[in-house]
Order: structure tokens, then C-alpha cells, then sequence
């Protein structure tokens, strides 16, 4: 089992950042591929960005492209996504993704564990 917890969501206004982290715990964290979804009522999870175990592998949705970065730390068991020119239409709760697998995909379905999200909200 893998545990996920996310942290760093918050307020914040348009054009502004925000840093979110999420702590794993559980399995070797470090094999996993870690992934960050975004989800608004009413609409599907979206995938945001993701990384590889070793970190050497990223993908990034396209309206998050050269805003966002995903990064991790092996030896802390965290995944972390800075958010800088955040949008109104960032805001949503973001969720942290673990797959036991090499490579990043997009598909929600395909990851193992789940965190329970952190509500990101961008003012005008």
C-alpha cells in the first residue's frame, strides 16, 4: 500500500504562485511514477504533469506547459508541482497519483494510488 498526502494548495490571485507537495509513504515510493491530476465539478480528472521514478522523464499537459514544473525527492518520499502564472482556470483540487510502472501516462485509470487532493483557487 501507498499512502499520498497532498499539502500547499490555497488562494491565490491570477499571475501569482503556488507550490504544492505530496508525501508518500508505504512501498518503495521512489519505483513509482508520480503524477499530478486537476478535477472541477461536474468534469473529469484531467492529468496535469507527471515524472518518472528516476526523474529523468516528465510530460506536461499543454495549458500547463512552461507555467508548471513537477520535481521530486526520493530520499523524502515527496513529489512536488510548482505553479507559477497561475490562471482562473487553474483552479480546481489537484491531486497526487502513484503507478507502479516506468512510464508516465495520462490516463487516470491506470494509477495505483491516490491522494484525497488540495484545493487550488485562483482569483481574477
Amino acid at each position: 500500500q501507498v499512502q499520498l498526502v497532498e499539502s500547499g494548495g490555497g488562494l491565490v490571485q491570477a499571475g501569482g504562485s503556488l507550490r504544492l507537495s505530496c508525501a508518500a509513504s508505504g512501498r518503495t515510493v521512489s519505483i513509482y511514477v508520480l503524477s499530478w491530476f486537476r478535477q472541477v465539478p461536474g468534469k473529469e480528472r484531467e492529468f496535469v504533469t507527471g515524472i518518472s521514478w528516476n526523474g529523468r522523464s516528465t510530460l506536461y499537459a499543454d495549458s500547463v506547459k512552461g507555467r508548471f514544473t513537477i520535481s521530486r525527492d526520493n530520499a523524502k518520499n515527496t513529489v512536488y508541482l510548482q505553479m507559477n502564472s497561475l490562471k482562473v482556470e487553474d483552479t480546481a483540487v489537484y491531486y497526487c497519483a502513484a503507478r507502479l510502472r516506468t512510464t508516465v501516462v495520462t490516463t487516470p485509470q491506470l494509477y495505483d494510488y491516490w491522494g484525497q487532493g488540495t484545493q487550488v483557487t485562483v482569483s481574477s
